[in-house]
């Protein structure tokens, strides 16, 4: 049976390869699974002088629509109030983006689509 304990399992791990692969195309892992009220952040990376925000979304198949769609306003508006505060907890002040990964696949096939700069916040 496959639970909530499964299911956070597989989302962590599915954030480590997320990880790993930006990693090795150049970009720093500063944090991961940042908490704030109202959101969390899977993924906090630089590239270069940007810190970005990674959202990492994940599905087995994509019968039911792709990984990407599931990034609905909503998800977006939470993201950015996380970001805002890792921010303010951090002293931060720098340019940021928010990316997005999309995992699609199960081990060891996966096809990744990462989209930089997916929204902005406002």
């Amino acid at each position: 049976m496959n639970g909530p304990r499964d299911a956070r399992a597989r989302g962590g791990a599915i954030e480590q390869l997320a990880a790993r692969w930006l990693t090795s195309r150049g970009l720093a892992l500063e944090a991961s699974n940042q908490h704030a009220k109202g959101g969390e952040i899977d993924l906090v990376m630089r590239d270069g002088e940007v810190l970005v925000f990674v959202e990492v979304r994940h599905r087995a198949d994509s019968r039911h629509g792709h990984p990407l769609e599931t990034i609905t306003a909503t998800k977006q508006r939470r993201l950015i109030r996380a970001a805002r505060f890792y921010l303010q907890r951090n002293g931060l002040s720098c340019p940021c983006r928010f990316d997005v990964l999309a995992v699609t696949g199960t081990p060891p096939e996966f096809e990744i689509d990462w989209v930089a700069n997916a929204f902005e916040a406002p």
